[in-house]
C-alpha cells in the first residue's frame, strides 16, 4: 500500500502568487490613500478644535469686536514656528494652486506637521452673526501636487461658530468682502465633520 503525498505543484503556487499580486496591486494603494485621508481629517478636526479654543480664550480675556484680527487669536494657539519669509509653500483651498508664506500670508507650523495660514490684515469686519475670519489648513504642510491640493478652509464666526468653506452661512462676510453662498466644491473629499 502506497501513501500519496498531497501538495501543490509549482504551477499552482505560481498562479496563486500571481493572483495575490494582482489583489495587492489594487488594494494596497487604496488602503494607504484611505489611511492618509483619515490622518488628514483627524489633523483638521484637531486644528478646528484648537481654533475654537483660541477664540474662547480670547473672548474670556478680551472684548471681541469688528476689528478683532486673526493675529489676536494666534497667541492662544499651540504652534511650533512662524513663517513670514517664504520658507513654506503650501496648498491653497482644493483646486486653487499654492500659497507662499510671507509677511501678509502668515504660516504657523503646528506640532502635528500641518501648516495653518492666515492673512495678517483679516478682521471680522462687523458684529453680525455672518461676519467671519478664516484660515487655510494644509494638513501635510507641503505642496502635494500644486493643483488639487490638500487644504481646507476653516471659518470662525463673530459669535464663535466654526465651519468650513463648504458649510459657511449664506452671505458670510469678513473685512474684505462677502460670499453669497457656501462653496462645497472647495471642501476636500477627505474632510468631514
Amino acid at each position: 500500500m502506497s501513501l500519496l503525498r498531497a501538495g501543490f505543484t509549482l504551477a499552482e503556487l505560481l498562479i496563486a502568487l500571481a493572483i495575490l499580486g494582482v489583489i495587492a496591486t489594487f488594494s494596497i494603494p487604496k488602503l494607504i490613500y484611505s489611511s492618509q485621508n483619515s490622518q488628514y481629517n483627524a489633523i483638521a478636526k484637531e486644528t478646528a478644535s484648537a481654533l475654537s479654543g483660541a477664540y474662547q480664550m480670547y473672548q474670556l480675556n478680551n472684548q471681541v469686536t469688528a476689528s478683532t484680527k486673526i493675529s489676536d487669536l494666534t497667541p492662544y494657539l499651540n504652534y511650533v514656528s512662524v513663517d513670514t519669509a517664504g520658507a513654506n509653500i503650501i496648498d491653497d483651498s482644493q483646486g486653487l494652486g499654492t500659497i507662499t508664506c510671507n509677511s501678509t500670508n502668515i504660516c504657523l507650523r503646528l506640532h502635528n506637521g500641518a501648516v495653518l495660514l492666515y492673512y495678517s490684515t483679516m478682521a471680522f469686519g462687523g458684529t453680525s452673526s455672518t461676519n467671519a475670519i478664516w484660515f487655510n489648513l494644509d494638513p501635510d504642510g507641503k505642496v502635494t501636487d500644486g493643483v488639487n491640493g490638500k487644504s481646507v478652509q476653516l471659518w470662525i464666526y463673530y459669535k464663535g461658530k466654526l465651519t468650513t468653506v463648504g458649510t459657511i452661512d449664506p452671505n458670510s462676510c469678513w473685512s474684505s468682502g462677502c460670499n453669497a453662498s457656501p462653496l462645497p466644491s472647495l471642501d476636500p473629499t477627505w474632510f468631514s465633520w
